[in-house]
């Protein structure tokens, strides 16, 4: 599993590849220079139950983490990782 950041100046999201196929992708927002939201988290059906949303969450964490960036989870998904495990809220907003 290869996981991918692209990121435009207003935009950006995460994505998971798996033998060349998109396995989910994870958006979010620029909300200011060191701020993004998270707003959505979609994972393909073929990927389902492998864990790909939390890998990508993750990956989120990490990123913010190394360029000190918080984090507003408004996607439902992103939101109740959040609430379950109080050892990644270091990075939210």
């Amino acid at each position: 599993m290869e996981i991918n950041q692209v990121n435009n100046e207003k935009n950006g999201y995460f994505e998971a590849i798996e033998n060349n196929v998109q396995a989910g992708k994870m958006s979010y927002v620029w909300a200011g220079e060191t701020k993004i939201i998270i707003d959505h988290t979609e994972v393909n059906p073929e990927f389902l139950g492998k864990g790909i949303g939390k890998q990508l969450l993750m990956a989120v964490i990490q990123n913010a983490r190394e360029n000190k960036i918080k984090i507003l989870p408004l996607c439902p998904f992103a939101k109740s990782v959040f609430d379950k495990d109080e050892t990644i809220r270091d990075v939210l907003f």
